[in-house]
């Protein structure tokens, strides 16, 4: 899409619903959010409309090597590097990588980020979208001088976004009170513990994309095709997919006392309920709040081009850096007499960078 800041980068999604109106504007949003990043790294986004559900592991290497066969004379670590996104984890990056290492015959394992460990990849990284999340909240709060401890939280997902936001929470002492999947949400009126983060593992991974067994396991209350929004809640995490907030549920939890929503999932709010939050409470937009994944997606790249690893600790402080970092740009640039409009620091923040990069190149 823009690569004026650095090689294309951004998630591969296969999923029913791709086309190509989805890919221009997942692409458009992916230019400005690794602007916000800091690290020298251009927008981009693509994949197929094939589902993986419901396949076999030898369907999905079939379809990924099919997919590779064409894709590879278009990437390259210095062009450009795609990522995982929705319907692409860790299986079908190895599947994708395998592939592209066969037809290249070379070992350029900086052409795709969110690899195995075993051949390239870095730690922090399945979390790193959640974390980073929270990460970029704790400077929000820190900034409203607030504090995360004792907050009552609801996330949206069950996913590897969700999963890494929740278990940051739960650390920092956040009360989380639902998860969600297609088939409704769960309310744990106690709060999440440790275990029940965990048990969001076993969830994904058993592909039934179903989170009602988390009610029968840890005595909550599950309701079936409903989403959390209507749940009291001080902060609200939609973790799942595009749309998922529209702007009935965003006067539900106006009217329900939320302070502030963390747009995690890849423009999860409809615009008509960004500019209702924007209006009422503290909103913090997808492209500044969920930019964590896709930096330490950088971050595997540079360690792929040094040949080495950084220990978890190093990947971790490096993106709660990163994290604060956007916040900071989203003051400078948002400032409306005493208010911060995240929504608008973050687009003239991300667009600037960008603008500026393409014109120092003739490209204005």
């Amino acid at each position: 899409f823009n690569g004026a800041i650095g090689p294309y980068k951004g998630g591969l999604r296969f999923a029913p619903s791709v086309n190509l109106s989805i890919m221009k504007f997942l692409g458009f949003e992916q230019t400005f959010k690794d602007s916000l990043t800091t690290l020298p790294i251009g927008g981009a986004k693509g994949g197929s409309d094939f589902d993986p559900n419901g396949k076999s592991d030898r369907e999905v290497m079939r379809f990924c090597q099919a997919f590779m066969t064409e894709l590879y004379r278009h990437i390259g670590p210095d062009v450009d590097v795609p990522a995982g996104d929705l319907g692409v984890g860790g299986r079908e990056i190895g599947y994708l990588f395998g592939q592209y290492r066969k037809l290249r015959g070379a070992y350029e394992n900086g052409v795709l980020t969110g690899k195995a460990r075993s051949f390239g990849g870095s730690l922090i990284r399945p979390e790193a979208t959640g974390f980073g999340a929270v990460y970029y909240l704790e400077s929000v709060m820190k900034h409203e001088h607030d504090t995360l401890e004792g907050k009552t939280v609801a996330v949206a997902g069950f996913g590897n976004v969700a999963w890494g936001a929740a278990q940051k929470l739960v650390q920092l002492g956040a009360k989380l009170v639902t998860i969600s999947g297609p088939d409704g949400y769960i309310y744990d009126e106690k709060g999440l513990t440790q275990e029940g983060v965990d048990y969001m593992l076993e969830l994904r991974a058993s592909n039934n994309d179903v989170v009602a067994p988390y009610a029968e396991k840890f005595g909550a209350k599950f309701f079936p095709k409903a989403k959390p929004w209507e749940v009291k809640c001080d902060i609200a995490f939609p973790c799942a997919i595009q749309n998922e907030l529209n702007e009935e549920d965003a006067k539900k939890l106006v009217a329900n006392g939320c302070q502030m929503v963390v747009e995690t999932s890849n423009m999860g709010c409809t615009a008509e309920a960004v500019n209702y939050l924007n209006e009422h409470i503290t909103f913090a937009p997808g492209k500044a709040a969920n930019a964590g994944g896709v930096a330490v997606s950088g971050l595997e790249m540079s360690q792929n081009s040094m040949r080495y690893s950084w220990t978890a600790e190093e990947v971790d402080a490096k993106l709660s850096q990163i994290m604060k970092d956007i916040h900071d740009t989203c003051v400078k640039f948002g400032r409306e007499g005493n208010k911060i409009n995240y929504v608008k620091g973050a687009n003239i923040g991300g667009f600037i960078k960008v603008a500026e990069a393409m014109c120092a190149q003739g490209h204005c």
